[in-house]
């Protein structure tokens, strides 16, 4: 593993509950990333009060490995023995994939004996044992136990083989002794792993994992059958086919219908745009979804083993290959409350959004994993909004050439009758190769050029940051996605970042392209903030101008004797370019139409850098 990413949903920031979830969460990803020598590299945080109930807690973790050198989850041959190895089992866990697929009422924090226990120190011993028995060839098949713990770890390795494994579960190692068979197979106490091996290379397996001071105990043998056997006492406790569990599972037609007030909900608001503008951005950054993370990144190592070249704060991080000139950047993201309101459009724009964060730092995509979190299938227009979803993913990933690789899925997450928005949890990961430092996303010279790559035109503040967070309004149909236009787009500023043309690049995602232009002016943190005087030759009206969301666009600056390259290689992959002026001294000035926006950088970023924790009173305001 070389570098981690999270993803959080928690309710309304005000809240109490709140508050305690999100420090208790931020605190176990910091503990356990930090002391298990991971980086945790970056993240995506949002509130809405539809996970007030179920919060969302997503963790990616990528990793590193030789091509011929891959150990898959397998009961490979017949007769070989099948090893735990880790930490012992304890009653921690048992029936936690269970209470995973299951909806909340009034006694769902009676649940807690569900949560596993994990301890770093034991899962770096853990991780160091099986690289060491990697390096050494020793290993035929391998898999970690996680839901369902010992069950689905012996299912999964047998039924993909084709093959059986009997297990005697006396022999596993416990640290509670009256365990049932039940408890020992349903388990899923945290740091421990199942492997299958040759006869001959049992000691050698031992030896390493006795120096790492874990458990290594042979717990059964694989076998031609194609069925999982388990004895406690010498008493036959499980025989089933392993293939139907893992393998061949039933396929649910679920049925499916969109929300009766669907059309409703796609109805734009009538809210205009007056008052102060300035005003209202000052409270948009400083909005719990919109302002700084240095609240939850400075509680992470995100620059352990020194290979991170971007990290939090960045429009995607950006992780060295040690030893050589390439380079992988990752990023997570999604935008709910597009998806609850048009699935297939919001899950798409999802996966651009990742392309997009990628090519600002000069990666083209090779990859992405999902994991997608929604209420209960059951009720038809949650099961319509997730095959949306899945086929918006599907066009998306195919489009940007981004394959999905793997993934997860988290059901059922409601209480009360009450389900979280449709949240598929989107990262997407880029490879990089030579090239220039990629810029970052702020202002950083005087009197450079800015400008947008993508249109102006086609936005919409149908659910977007504006409307909820300054009106509390989850409304609207978001704009709509031109695959092709992000891919030309992407691979414009791609370039652009490769060549060394850009001082800064930024995506224009959330909160519209003023937002983003506050963003690249005073709301980061980089110790240099330029302002800017900016003019928008937009057609569009005002409101949307400035706070409409849509995709393929960002945001670039440059230096003004690199405009015609740069034109050039906007024009040669079919990307708009629009400039929008030049940047200095310590305001941004913005106009549109008749419209003017006019705010101090110090103010900016005073109401970016404080939102997030006076929103729930921690930290500073705690």
């Amino acid at each position: 593993p070389i570098a981690s990413l999270n993803a959080l949903r928690f309710g309304r920031p005000g809240d109490a509950r709140t508050r305690h979830l999100v420090t208790g969460a931020v605190g176990g990803i910091g503990g356990y990333g930090n002391a298990i020598g991971v980086p945790t590299v970056g993240g995506d945080l949002a509130f809405h009060e539809s996970y007030a109930g179920n919060c969302l807690v997503n963790a990616m973790t990528l990793g590193l490995v030789k091509a011929d050198a891959v150990f898959l989850g397998r009961a490979v041959g017949v007769g070989n023995p099948v090893l735990y190895v880790g930490s012992r089992t304890g009653k921690d866990g048992i029936k936690g994939a269970i209470m995973a697929s299951d909806s909340f009422d009034e006694t769902a924090l009676k649940k807690r004996p569900t949560v596993q226990v994990g301890d770093p120190f034991t899962g770096k011993r853990l991780l160091e044992a099986c690289l060491e028995i990697f390096a050494q060839g020793l290993v035929l098949g391998i898999q970690d136990m996680g839901a369902a713990g010992l069950t689905s770890s012996s299912f999964e390795m047998a039924g993909r083989e084709g093959t059986g494994i009997d297990l005697d579960l006396d022999d596993v190692p416990l640290r509670v002794a009256d365990m049932s068979a039940y408890e020992i197979m349903l388990s899923e106490s945290q740091e421990r792993m199942l492997l299958v091996c040759r006869p001959e290379d049992i000691g050698a397996i031992a030896s390493i994992f006795h120096r790492w001071d874990l458990e290594c105990a042979v717990v059964g043998r694989v076998t031609a059958t194609g069925r999982v056997r388990a004895t406690r006492h010498g008493q036959l406790q499980l025989d089933l086919p392993a293939r139907p569990l893992s393998e061949e599972a039933p396929r649910y037609e679920r049925p499916l219908a969109p929300p009766a007030d669907l059309e409703a909900r796609w109805v734009v608001p009538p809210v205009p745009l007056e008052g102060d503008v300035g005003a209202a951005l000052l409270s948009l950054v400083g909005s719990p979804n919109l302002a700084s993370r240095a609240f939850v990144s400075r509680q992470y190592d995100s620059m352990v083993r020194l290979g991170t070249v971007a990290g939090p704060g960045s429009d995607a991080a950006l992780v060295r290959i040690l030893g050589t000139d390439k380079a992988v950047a990752l990023t997570v993201d999604v935008n709910s409350r597009f998806v609850g309101l048009d699935p297939r459009s919001g899950a798409t724009h999802a996966v651009a959004e990742g392309v997009r964060n990628l090519a600002c730092v000069g990666a083209r995509p090779i990859g992405l994993t999902d994991c997608l979190n929604f209420g209960n299938p059951q009720r038809p227009e949650v099961m319509w909004s997730f095959s949306e979803a899945v086929d918006g993913i599907a066009a998306a990933s195919r489009a940007l050439g981004a394959p999905v690789v793997s993934g997860n899925v988290s059901l059922y997450n409601e209480t009360d009758g009450a389900g979280i928005l449709p949240t598929p949890m989107i990262a997407v990961v880029g490879y990089r190769e030579g090239g220039a430092p990629p810029p970052g996303p702020a202002f950083a010279g005087e009197d450079d050029e800015v400008a947008v790559i993508g249109a102006l035109r086609g936005v919409s503040v149908g659910g977007g940051e504006w409307l909820y967070s300054l009106h509390g309004l989850t409304q609207g149909r978001p704009a709509p996605v031109d695959l092709d236009a992000e891919a030309r787009a992407s691979g414009a500023c791609r370039e652009l970042v490769m060549a060394g043309l850009l001082v800064s690049a930024h995506d224009v995602s959330d909160g519209g392209l003023l937002v983003a232009l506050a963003e690249c002016a005073g709301c980061h943190g980089s110790a240099v903030r330029m302002g800017a005087d900016l003019s928008l030759p937009s057609d569009e009206p005002a409101r949307e101008a400035l706070f409409g969301e849509a995709g393929a666009r960002f945001v670039v600056s440059f230096d003004p004797e690199a405009a015609a390259a740069v034109a050039a290689v906007a024009e040669r992959w079919g990307a708009p370019l629009t400039r929008l002026g030049r940047t200095g001294g310590d305001r941004l000035r913005v106009t549109v139409g008749s419209v003017g926006v006019d705010v101090g950088l110090e103010a900016l970023f005073e109401a970016w850098d404080t939102g997030l924790e006076r929103a729930l009173r921690v930290g500073r305001f705690g």
